[in-house]
């Protein structure tokens, strides 16, 4: 999931494929992006996010997707930011799992996490996902960061929604569906049943 925008857009870890998932980009993917962020929502962003979101959409006055994203709440998760210029942009510290609990609680739209890699592991950790929005992109890259870090906790989450774009890209829609469900094929422990045919 890193840098799927440009070249520049992380190179932590020397990352060196950034942009490959721009020759993806379609009316395909518009459409869904468009159906996605249609709606009311407040974004939860990390640091890294929310410096290349900050930089880039009060600029883009011409981009669909401007005026909701200025317009929308920023949550956003940082030690290190003491000053947000964005507009309508809050600061969240402290005990941040439990911060996140707070908003969710409260009445308000849906709140959307883009990027926010660092972040999406605590969230994965503290079981705080209620939804994913999957991509999934027909590239292998080898190195890089993940979605589903060492400190994802097991889950189970049933399919709402899948898609796919004349490009391959699959779209997919999970939700959070209780705990994970094990088993074994295993069959040489079990006792077989005796069944006589009656006449």
């Amino acid at each position: 999931m890193q840098a799927p925008g440009g070249p520049d857009e992380d190179t932590s870890g020397n990352f060196k494929h950034g942009g490959w998932s721009v020759g993806y980009w379609d009316g395909f993917m518009e459409k869904v992006m468009g159906g996605q962020m249609g709606n009311p929502y407040d974004l939860l962003l990390g640091r890294k996010t929310y410096e290349i979101f900050a930089a880039y959409w009060p600029k883009a006055k011409d981009d669909p997707f401007a005026d909701k994203l200025n317009k929308a709440k920023k949550y956003v998760v940082s030690k290190t930011l003491r000053k947000l210029n964005w507009e309508n942009s809050v600061l969240v510290t402290g005990n941040v799992p439990e911060e996140i609990r707070k908003l969710k609680r409260q009445y308000g739209p849906e709140l959307q996490v883009h990027g926010s890699s660092d972040l999406i592991q605590t969230l994965l950790k503290h079981d705080l996902v209620d939804e994913f929005w999957l991509k999934i992109y027909p590239v292998t890259i080898g190195n890089g960061k993940r979605l589903f870090g060492v400190d994802t906790i097991p889950a189970s989450f049933k399919l709402l929604e899948s898609k796919t774009s004349t490009a391959g890209v699959i779209v997919a829609t999970y939700r959070r569906d209780g705990e994970i469900k094990t088993g074994s094929f295993d069959l040489s422990n079990q006792t077989r049943e005796l069944k006589p045919s009656k006449q």
